[in-house]
């Protein structure tokens, strides 16, 4: 059975840090795509990174420059570090593993998700 724990959110003011982690179970992350999704009040999920098997990362424009995805393998985690972080960037963040094909934006293509974690940035 696949799990994904999301930890490490919390409160945060305008210009601080945090970093997120989503560590697996019944599944090895070393072998699939694990993006960054989040969730703001009234609002849809959104794609925020990727990082691919081979390492490489992918983000949205919003989070350029700010945030990074990394990994440890040898723990079967995934890391989100978000600095200079911004009002704007309140939400619920949530990890997430796309085994096959499809759109990295959307979240029909991920099949097993974290319970999320809450980030609130106060100005």
């Amino acid at each position: 059975q696949v799990q994904l724990v999301d930890s490490g959110g919390g409160l945060v003011q305008a210009g601080g840090s945090l970093r997120l982690s989503c560590a697996a179970s019944g599944l090895t992350f070393s072998t699939y795509g694990v993006a960054w999704f989040r969730q703001a009040p009234g609002k849809e999920r959104e794609f925020v990174g990727i990082s691919w098997s081979a390492g490489n990362t992918y983000y949205v424009d919003s989070v350029k420059g700010r945030f990074a995805i990394s990994r440890d393998n040898a723990k079967n985690s995934v890391y989100l570090q978000m600095n200079s972080l911004k009002p704007e960037d309140t939400a619920v963040y949530y990890c997430a593993v796309r085994l096959y094909g499809g759109r990295v934006s959307e979240t029909r293509a991920y099949n097993y998700w974290g319970q999320g974690t809450q980030v609130t940035v106060s100005s």
